[in-house]
């Protein structure tokens, strides 16, 4: 398994909301036979330009292993999803 890291910015959205798209992310990698290592909950920040009518994000990074098929169906999930902006996924180099 490879290290990768992943950014995500989801709408600002109350705390529950907010708790529950982290949550489907990590149990997405954990059932596609990845494992999280960390989660790291950056909090609300100002966006560097206008998305989607709104200027603030709610910024989480996570650094986990996985296999290229696990990274395939995250980007996917991410795309289709309502509550998230913009992502990034990264290989970490070894």
């Amino acid at each position: 398994m490879k290290a990768y890291e992943v950014m995500y910015i989801v709408k600002p959205v109350e705390e529950e909301a907010f708790e529950a798209v982290v949550a489907k992310f990590e149990n997405l990698i954990n059932n596609n036979g990845g494992t999280v290592e960390k989660t790291d909950r950056w909090g609300k920040k100002r966006l560097a330009y206008e998305i989607q009518d709104l200027y603030e994000g709610l910024y989480v990074l996570v650094t986990f292993k996985a296999e290229p098929a696990c990274i395939k169906e995250l980007d996917r999930v991410m795309r289709i999803t309502d509550e998230v902006l913009r992502h990034m996924i990264i290989s970490k180099g070894e």
